[in-house]
């Protein structure tokens, strides 16, 4: 009996031990690569939540290299656990529309009149993230606009390449806004919202909805610091924000490509811009270029990029970055002008922060409606967090600027 007890304090000691060298790690790990400027709201958080975030990567390593599963299989697994119950002041149902899986979050009060319908598709790089992750964010959308929310479970990559997430979203909001009069919504007060990969997937959604005829018009898009272009890594708000967390510029190209062809093989010359020929970059740049970027944003240590040039076999496997299903800044103007009212949201310290000052010229260009919302002190993922220790003043001020 004493050896075992010998034996167990031993364990414990090594498994304490490690455990404490894993955080040091990851506190070195992040002290060495991450930048975290001096305007960014409540920065100890932020590092608390990095080294959380790190050793949790790493923790899905080791899983992985001794057979137990795979370091993405750990992560989702991490993010996607349910931790709520029920809600006193919503219906909460999964459902499936057509294949696709949602969630639908329907207030229980009644309403004289018909509600506001809001399709959401979630972020996470089009890898991570599903229905529980946004459960809070989606409960207090219900709630606050008493709105009837449908968040959106789409299939993820490498698994499932492009189109995959873009045609389930666009499924289960078509499925939708054929079927409002079962949930009490008002077929002409349907919204798409979406942050970051679910922003992308929103303006999506809505640029190909512009043009149908046999639907009601959608009455606005949400686009919360969404990613919008494939063309260029190398605008102010990369080369600024390249280690701020919760988005490096690099995590930022990786995720595309997982989307994109299930792997990154090709990240070095997407990263330095040669992933795509000069001329179809020349075409583009009436959109896509730091000169349609208001300079006050450009003087936080930008330097312009030299326009690089790709060659043929790069460019084959990337040419699809400029489908505007997958870069939606990339769209016809004969689509943008028929684009609903538009809500964008951007934050200062994040790297897909100028795609949504280049939608928004974009847009405004067009004629569209649109209302923008910077969070000066704000970083990428700043909403996801919601009404617990995680969370971030700036967020909510986001959020409540939304709803």
């Amino acid at each position: 009996m004493a050896v075992l007890y010998m034996l167990l304090v031993l364990f414990s000691a090594v498994f304490v031990a490690g455990f404490i060298l894993l955080v040091m790690g990851a506190i070195n790990f992040d002290l060495s690569n991450s930048e975290i400027p001096p305007g960014v709201n409540q920065p100890i958080k932020i590092r608390i939540i990095s080294v959380i975030l790190i050793t949790r990567a790493v923790v899905g390593k080791i899983l992985e290299n001794i057979g137990i599963c795979s370091q993405l299989s750990f992560l989702r697994y991490m993010q996607n656990r349910k931790t709520l119950g029920g809600d006193p002041k919503l219906f909460i149902k999964d459902l499936c529309f057509e294949t696709v899986p949602v969630r639908i979050y329907q207030p229980k009060a009644p309403s004289a009149s018909q509600r506001r319908g809001v399709m959401f598709f979630h972020g996470g790089g089009w890898i991570f993230g599903g229905l529980e992750t946004y459960e809070k964010q989606c409960r207090f959308m219900a709630r606050e606009s008493e709105s009837v929310v449908v968040s959106v479970g789409y299939r993820l990559a490498p698994e499932h390449k492009y189109p995959a997430a873009y045609e389930d979203c666009l499924n289960a909001t078509i499925h939708f806004m054929k079927n409002t009069e079962h949930y009490g919504v008002d077929p002409a007060n349907v919204i798409v919202c979406g942050d970051s990969a679910g922003g992308n997937l929103a303006a999506a959604v809505s640029q190909t909805l512009a043009g149908s005829s046999d639907l009601p018009k959608l009455r606005a898009q949400i686009l919360i610091y969404p990613g919008l272009q494939a063309l260029d890594f190398n605008l102010p708000s990369y080369q600024q924000n390249r280690g701020v967390p919760f988005l490096f510029r690099e995590r930022a190209a990786f995720y595309l490509l997982q989307y994109l062809n299930g792997n990154a093989s090709n990240l070095e010359e997407v990263l330095e811009g040669s992933h795509i020929p000069i001329d179809i970059k020349l075409n583009y740049r009436k959109w896509v270029s730091p000169d349609n970027i208001p300079e006050k944003f450009k003087v936080r240590g930008y330097k312009p990029h030299v326009l690089l040039d790709s060659t043929t076999e790069v460019y084959e496997t990337v040419k699809r970055f400029c489908e505007p299903n997958l870069c939606p800044l990339l769209a016809e103007d004969a689509i943008i002008k028929q684009l609903p009212e538009t809500f964008i949201l951007t934050c200062e310290y994040d790297v897909l922060r100028d795609d949504g000052l280049l939608y928004k010229k974009r847009l405004e260009d067009n004629g569209v409606p649109v209302t923008w919302y910077h969070l000066e002190d704000g970083f990428h993922g700043v909403m996801n967090s919601f009404n617990d220790w995680f969370s971030f003043s700036s967020g909510k001020r986001g959020l409540d600027n939304i709803m």
